[in-house]
């Protein structure tokens, strides 16, 4: 609360005391300018007020833009998971495929062997 300083009351407490005349208006004026520099007015709460206020609003606009980039963030890591989930599905069914063209593959060129063998055998 702002308060007003009574620079005429302060002087005639100074002329009372036996300072001159010009020294105690000197004197009040020079601490009415000291005192009421140091006074925060209504205008000045009000103005800080408005500031918190903004800078509250701003603060919440962060909070919505962090949250939306958030929100993206886990859409794109969900469709990256599912992608990779399916590369990997398609690289293991490629691999059966071939692990099973390489086991046919061995067990003819093993049945081959295995007939010349008995071919070359049944010769002698």
């Amino acid at each position: 609360m702002a308060f007003a300083f009574d620079t005429l009351g302060y002087a005639k407490r100074l002329r009372s005391a036996g300072v001159s005349n010009e020294q105690a208006e000197a004197h009040a004026e020079a601490a009415r300018e000291f005192i009421m520099a140091e006074l925060v007015t209504k205008a000045d709460l009000l103005a800080v007020k408005a500031d918190v206020l903004a800078v509250k609003s701003d603060l919440s606009a962060v909070k919505a833009d962090i949250l939306a980039v958030r929100s993206d963030f886990k859409a794109d890591l969900l469709a990256l998971k599912a992608e990779l989930l399916t590369v990997i599905e398609t690289q293991t069914l490629r691999l059966t495929v071939r692990l099973g063209g390489i086991v046919a593959v061995g067990v003819g060129v093993l049945a081959a062997a295995v007939g010349v063998l008995a071919f070359v055998l049944r010769q002698h």
